[in-house]
């Protein structure tokens, strides 16, 4: 026997309404409890949980990952290839930015288009740490372009950048006094390491000749590593990507390098590849060929679980790179 059970529409409209209101109620409640959870997050003190972090660059980032460790969860917001000249942020990193403990960021103007939302977390519980913002000025380069502000670029000197370091210290310590023994010997290993990566750039530096050492790439993000480590710097943009180079400028580049017979010029991996082409092209123009010597990573770290996604392998290929280049190897 067949049943044929027979519900009518004002009957079929009521279940429909039900389940929508029972629907409503469960999404609600879960998002309740999402929030109660978050509240008790953050109720725990931070010397009992992980200090919430986000850090502006990859550099900043991988520094607060070896001083914090298993204290801190990092979460940086401009990845490989980001230029932070020009990043803005979104929606989304501005909620990440409200729900961490503490923000490192460079400083020193680089994050240029980030500075309104700096300071829209003053006045919050959020800590906000420039940590290139300490270097003693009378060692900051402030070229008369840059209208006024230092050049940014301060990691490209290792030493300066141990200086960064000891502020992350600083500031993970003053929050979390509890385990301030911990951030201090993280940071005092990773110093050391950095000391001897010091130590290798400047070996590796002094293979080339002292003529030689021409460093020419897409913008002006290499003077510090150039004066520290004695090589001549010239880059097609300015300090900051955010101007476009000039016909003017590319010719006069491409003079120098046919003038000097500079063997090889370098892409950044933050930098569209296109300018330092034409001046590959222009100097050709002229009579001379010169190499592209390879891609340095400038104003981004490589990506996550490679050598180059960390500071000290960046660095070390940046050179390592820079200097085969220069003499043919």
């Amino acid at each position: 026997m067949a049943w044929i059970i027979s519900i009518n529409r004002d009957e079929e409209k009521g279940m429909m309404r039900r389940i929508l209101v029972w629907g409503l109620a469960a999404v609600l409640a879960l998002l309740l409890v999402g929030c109660e959870a978050l509240d008790e997050a953050d109720n725990v003190p931070l010397s009992e949980r992980p200090i919430r972090v986000v850090a502006t660059t990859g550099m900043v980032a991988d520094i607060v990952q070896n001083v914090g460790g298993e204290r801190v969860e990092v979460e940086g917001l401009m990845g490989p290839g980001v230029d932070p000249h020009l990043y803005k942020a979104s929606a989304g990193d501005v909620n990440r930015l409200q729900a961490a403990d503490v923000i490192f960021y460079n400083g020193l103007h680089l994050e240029a288009q980030m500075g309104k939302v700096f300071e829209r977390m003053s006045g919050t519980d959020v800590v906000t740490v420039p940590v290139a913002e300490n270097i003693n000025p009378a060692e900051l380069l402030a070229p008369p372009e840059f209208q006024g502000n230092y050049d940014p670029h301060v990691w490209f000197n290792v030493q300066f950048w141990m200086t960064a370091v000891e502020e992350v210290e600083a500031a993970l310590a003053k929050m979390d006094p509890d385990h301030a023994d911990v951030y201090a010997a993280n940071a005092k290993a990773y110093l050391a390491e950095l000391a001897a990566l010091d130590a290798y750039v400047r070996e590796q530096a002094l293979r080339v000749p002292e003529d030689q050492r021409v460093l020419i790439t897409a913008h002006d993000a290499f003077n510090y590593f150039g004066r520290a480590y004695g090589f001549e710097v010239r880059g097609l943009q300015g300090i900051s990507t955010a101007s476009e180079a000039s016909t003017a400028d590319m010719q006069d580049l491409a003079r120098f390098i046919a003038e000097r017979q500079i063997p090889a010029i370098f892409l950044e991996s933050s930098v569209p590849p296109r300018t330092v082409e034409a001046v590959q092209a222009a100097v050709h123009d002229r009579g001379f060929d010169v190499q592209i010597g390879g891609e340095l990573f400038s104003d981004a770290m490589g990506t996550a679980g490679t050598p180059e996604g960390t500071y000290i392998g960046m660095v070390r290929h940046n050179v390592d790179t820079i200097v085969g280049a220069l003499l043919g190897e």
